[in-house]
């Protein structure tokens, strides 16, 4: 057999593996577990880090001040250095929507050794724990709440006994490049943190959400959060790892009805979101830079281009193998694209897709080592506790 026959062998053999050994990955059902309501509802405080959101605060914002929880429930917006009226609509949006009391801080600029939003979120839970909550709802200011969204994640942290639950918010899927580029974000996500791991006892994979986390007040002291996790810049799966390290247990699904209405209508927003954080989930590592996109060709652009050399060469062999191993990735692949709404005929384009993704994690690298590292709102961290760049 030709070298190509084996290396397209390899890929199959690897795609075989995924579907059966690795959790499942590719499900879309794991959704809130079964839960039922508790006796008496525990108080909540919501932190919400806000920097420069007055966007898309007015499609968000009202969703969580107008939640239907039984409960006491106040929501903190952390203003942190916003230069476009973050603050001022917010109270103007709580003022004209009522529901949820609403605060509204800024926390000056973060210390050296902190990231901007991790700062930000700081600030929010000292002020919630002066009310004493039981819970802390850690969520984004694009971040849309169906109106039992909350009642929600607090039933099934209470049936579960779960210290966090997390939801992977829908993001928006309009444009081209957001139906091309969004569904496959989270299926990566899914493939690198299964969601079916994460919420057995004793589980040995941890992950969250950012933009939904539900976390118990007492296992955020136990776990030190956010001050453990101060310099991460892809905080929620630090919160969540750290969280575990301390004897919690978390639970992390897709969500049904809490939605990201930030748009990223040009491939350049897709770009920036994937890549300001790309090279810090290999911890900044070269070695494992090489790996994945090693593994990344072998996975997803070997089987085309195995098929389409097999067939132009005459390669039946290669063609046929290489054809399998395209066939199960797209069927991998379905049903995220069913769970974003979006047409099957999209899956076969997942090698296209997975190209950007290994340009966008190189091209992460290349400005880590440029100096203009991970970023948040305006704020560039060059490396692990470097002092944030204002742009």
């Amino acid at each position: 057999m030709s070298a190509i026959v084996w290396i397209a062998a390899a890929a199959l053999a690897a795609w075989l593996w995924l579907l059966l050994g690795q959790g499942f990955f590719w499900r879309t059902d794991v959704r809130l577990p079964p839960r039922r309501e508790p006796g008496s509802w525990p108080p909540v405080c919501v932190v919400v880090p806000a920097r420069d959101e007055a966007a898309v605060l007015p499609d968000s914002l009202p969703s969580l001040l107008t939640q239907d929880y039984p409960g006491r429930a106040e929501v903190f917006l952390v203003d942190d250095g916003s230069s476009d009226g973050t603050g001022e609509l917010a109270r103007e949006l709580s003022g004209r929507h009522g529901g949820l009391p609403l605060t509204v801080s800024s926390p000056g600029e973060p210390p050296t050794g902190w990231t901007g939003k991790l700062w930000a979120v700081r600030h929010g839970i000292d002020l919630a724990r002066a009310r004493d909550p039981e819970y802390l709802l850690l969520t984004d200011a694009d971040i849309a709440h169906a109106p039992d969204s909350l009642r929600e994640l607090v039933a099934a942290a209470h049936t579960g006994g779960f210290d966090v639950v997390s939801q992977m918010a829908r993001l928006r899927v309009a444009s081209v490049w957001e139906r091309l580029v969004v569904p496959a974000f989270v299926y990566f996500f899914a493939q690198l943190y299964p969601f079916r791991r994460i919420g057995k006892k004793r589980a040995r994979t941890a992950a969250a959400a950012g933009g939904c986390v539900l976390l118990r007040a007492d296992a955020a002291e136990r776990a030190r959060i956010p001050d453990a996790i101060r310099h991460a810049v892809i905080d929620d799966v630090a919160l969540a790892r750290a969280v575990q390290a301390s004897g919690g247990r978390i639970w992390l699904g897709l969500a049904d009805r809490v939605d990201s209405v930030r748009p990223y209508p040009r491939l350049h927003d897709l770009w920036r979101m994937v890549s300001r954080s790309a090279y810090a989930q290999l911890r900044h590592n070269p070695l494992l830079l090489a790996g994945t996109v090693a593994g990344l060709a072998l996975v997803y652009l070997v089987p085309p281009v195995a098929l389409v050399w097999g067939l132009a060469a005459g390669d039946t062999a290669a063609a046929v193998v290489g054809a399998l191993a395209w066939l199960v990735m797209t069927g991998t692949y379905v049903p995220m694209l069913r769970y974003y709404r979006q047409p099957c005929w999209l899956a076969p384009l997942l090698p296209f897709t997975a190209s950007l993704y290994l340009l966008m994690t190189v091209d992460s690298a290349v400005q880590h080592y440029r100096g203009r590292g991970a970023a948040w709102k305006g704020r560039t961290y060059a490396r692990p506790g470097a002092v944030p760049d204002e742009g």
